[in-house]
């Protein structure tokens, strides 16, 4: 499970998007960059309210997740 301390989603932020803590930056928005094709670093720069342990913690959980989920 993601950490609390990482991800929010309040309705009054973005109408409940998951976002990073304190900011106003969707999530989904650090899976679109890499998706593209950038790295975590133009990320972190084009967004600097999100510190990057915030987002290296969100993948790592996430990596967690997937890695024990059962087949």
């Amino acid at each position: 499970m993601v950490q609390p301390n990482l991800i929010i989603r309040d309705h009054e932020i973005l109408g409940g998007t998951p976002v990073f803590a304190g900011t106003r930056v969707p999530v989904q928005t650090l899976f679109d960059y890499l998706e593209g094709g950038y790295s975590l670093q133009e990320f972190l720069d084009d967004f600097p309210t999100v510190h990057r342990d915030q987002a290296v913690g969100v993948l790592e959980q996430l990596k967690q997740m997937l890695l024990t989920q059962p087949v």
